[in-house]
């Protein structure tokens, strides 16, 4: 079974008044993302998702214009084969650095769907794994900065349909944050773990003043209170308290992952199946941190087709963590774009779909009618 066509899309859609939240990035404006379809010669297609990078037409490009002609004619099967291909022959010299990973990402996506529907399974079983009740967190781009009374009710609708975990947003200012934090733990009680995400906003003294309000919520982590590369803030900040230090969304392949192994600040791991490097790239992730008996909780990204993948992924491996299920209020490429990728239960638990490859379908009209839209996605 060969590659034959690699076909990309990149895809946005506008939000709506009140649909987009604050965040310590900023306020979202419209939604981008990045699907691949790759089709082999016996007919077989197979979709994968690559992070938009903020630069969604620059990425899609570097596809169309470059990856996709070093892995047309290889074999579908071979997916270790097709990412050591491109990580020679673009990512290891002279390539896009980030923006390579990305774009590998969603092109062995893409396979890893191919290969599971070439041989009658879900992407789990194919793996190694099977169906699994896996613990999920409420994510995505919701619970920014309400007032707090706002804040609570938003959190107890989610406690109500059944999550036992969700990820508030931090990086207004420390005094704010905490606010937020400690009326959701008044409001929710003990038995829900909360969770921080403050999206690189802060600087190590407004981490330090954060920290032990945190440890006195009880909180379960921190997520990526700086940017990726800034090692010694997080060396010092693993220091401050007990909240656990989480991150790994902006890190890229193994490589950046064995850094954060070695340094031993962050010890929950999120790699991003369309940033870190693909399905192949995250499971070597994941048998690295077992050895610390560390577990991944994948940071999910816009589509169906990453929720997809992240569950199936977390169905496969011996560490799994909690699955980030996407509630925000405005997430077309989650509800139109792809059939449904997961659902709860009343125990605040999902599974990967039951289908071949990645279990769900592709609307290709949608990926027509929304075509890329110029511009920054956060403000």
């Amino acid at each position: 079974m060969k590659i034959t066509k690699v076909d990309v899309y990149p895809v946005s859609h506008k939000m709506g008044p009140g649909e987009g939240p604050t965040l310590g990035v900023g306020r979202m404006i419209k939604r981008d993302a990045i699907i691949i379809k790759i089709t082999s010669d016996d007919g077989l297609v197979g979709w994968g998702e690559a992070h938009h990078a903020k630069a969604p037409a620059a990425v899609a490009r570097l596809i169309e214009g470059t990856l996709a002609n070093m892995v047309v004619g290889m074999s579908a099967f071979d997916v270790v084969g097709v990412w050591h291909r491109l990580y020679r022959g673009h990512l290891a010299t002279h390539g896009m650095g980030a923006g390579t990973v990305i774009a590998m990402s969603g092109i062995d996506m893409a396979l890893w769907d191919l290969r599971g529907k070439a041989a009658g399974l879900p992407l789990c079983q194919l793996l190694g794994g099977d169906f699994k009740d896996l613990p999920a967190y409420a994510g995505g781009l919701s619970l920014g900065f309400q007032p707090e009374m706002q804040l609570v009710e938003e959190a107890s609708g989610l406690v109500e349909q059944g999550y036992r975990a969700l990820k508030l947003r931090l990086g207004d200012t420390p005094a704010n944050d905490l606010a937020r934090v400690q009326a959701v733990r008044k409001g929710l009680g003990p038995e829900v773990e909360i969770l921080t995400d403050v999206n690189a906003a802060y600087d190590l003294a407004q981490v330090a003043a954060l920290i032990p309000g945190l440890d006195e919520s009880r909180v379960g982590w921190l997520e990526e209170p700086f940017p990726p590369f800034d090692e010694y803030n997080y060396k010092r900040a693993a220091t401050m308290g007990r909240t656990p230090l989480a991150a790994g969304e902006n890190h890229y392949t193994r490589f950046d992952f064995a850094r954060l192994l070695e340094q031993d600040t962050v010890t929950v791991l999120q790699p991003d199946l369309s940033k870190a490097g693909g399905i192949t790239e995250v499971l070597r992730i994941a048998a690295m941190a077992s050895v610390r008996r560390l577990s991944i909780n994948p940071h999910t990204s816009m589509s169906g087709l990453n929720m997809a993948a992240s569950l199936h992924l977390l169905s496969a491996i011996e560490n799994p963590g909690f699955f980030e299920a996407d509630v925000s209020r405005s997430n077309l490429f989650r509800t139109a774009l792809t059939s449904e990728p997961y659902s709860l239960d009343a125990n605040g638990k999902v599974q990967a779909p039951n289908g071949p490859g990645l279990g769900v379908e592709v609307d290709e009209g949608f990926l027509a009618a929304h075509p890329l839209i110029d511009g920054p996605c956060y403000v």
